[in-house]
């Protein structure tokens, strides 16, 4: 029987390579530096228009800000909206036709996949790392105090500087807006899922803010073994784990506890943290809600009242 030979460890080295190229050289020229007062970062944009996605930490605060685009076009930016707890911000720059980047869909992401970081690290101009895509769902302290979660961990290097700049596939899609290192640690890299980020931009070019109502849990995504959905007829597959449950918060007044999993809020399901985040809305704050969490193998039902989450 004849068999299929192997493919040449060069060609798939070259696959890998075009890929990359391919993907910085699409990318690449709607990732732009942000510079300020003291110090800077990257940005991305992401509407032919002028709105620029970046981290809140690098522009919060500023007086003045500066937008470098990839042909060295200099242009004064305006901040449209900051929001410190999921450390995002969008910045406007006048122009029409300006080289842009979508946001992909990161709920699509596996781990393994090839990730590419852009940005300017130490002021490098448009530097390009790669690496994969190391987990998912992980959570996060944002600089306000409060814990991100949806966030991406990547082994692609990041550095003082790529702040703010995009993650990319090797397909050109944006699904992440980079944002820590853990220091002195090695290939532990973070960034924001573009599922929130696109929300969150959403809300801050529509109002200038986000107030939400928020339960004061830090969780993470986690599948529900069948056994257990089966044995509590429950048509799910994921929900999110409960890390930390904070003191005096809904919650914790509600009874949740550390290792629950919810699994749906005001009869809804939840399916992970990009769930939690769209129901908790302006809306639902001093509202009672359901809430069904899987405790211990076991369904429970409860209620919550989510309050309004206090600005930094």
């Amino acid at each position: 029987m004849a068999t299929t030979p192997a493919p040449d460890d060069r060609e798939l080295f070259d696959a890998y390579s075009a890929a990359v190229v391919d993907a910085v050289e699409t990318v690449g020229p709607a990732v732009v530096r942000i510079e300020r007062e003291r110090g800077g970062g990257s940005g991305v944009i992401f509407t032919p228009d002028g709105f620029v996605l970046t981290n809140s930490h690098v522009v919060h605060g500023a007086k003045e800000l500066t937008v470098t685009l990839s042909d060295g076009h200099e242009a004064r930016a305006d901040l449209v909206g900051d929001d410190p707890h999921t450390d995002l911000a969008v910045l406007r720059i006048g122009g029409t036709s300006l080289p842009y980047a979508g946001l992909g869909d990161s709920r699509r992401l596996r781990v393994g996949q090839i990730a590419i970081a852009i940005g300017n690290p130490y002021g490098f101009h448009h530097s390009a790392t790669a690496g994969i895509v190391s987990g998912l769902g992980r959570s996060l302290w944002a600089r306000s105090g409060r814990l991100m979660d949806d966030i991406i961990q990547t082994d692609a290097a990041l550095n003082p500087g790529n702040s703010g700049g995009a993650l990319v596939t090797s397909r050109a899609e944006v699904i992440g807006i980079n944002t820590a290192t853990i220091l002195p640690a090695q290939g532990l890299c973070f960034a924001v899922a573009s599922n929130t980020a696109r929300f969150v931009a959403s809300r801050l070019m529509s109002d200038g803010r986000i107030r939400r109502s928020y339960i004061g849990v830090g969780g993470q995504n986690t599948p529900v073994p069948r056994a257990q959905a089966r044995a509590n007829g429950l048509a799910v597959t994921s929900g999110v784990l409960v890390l930390s449950v904070e003191p005096d918060s809904p919650a914790s007044r509600a009874g949740l506890l550390e290792g629950d999993v919810i699994l749906a809020l005001g009869g809804s399901p939840v399916a992970g943290v990009d769930d939690l985040h769209r129901y908790l809305t302006e809306e639902r704050i001093g509202m009672t809600l359901p809430l069904t969490v899987l405790r211990r193998g076991r369904r429970v039902r409860c209620t919550v009242v989510p309050a309004e989450a206090k600005a930094s």
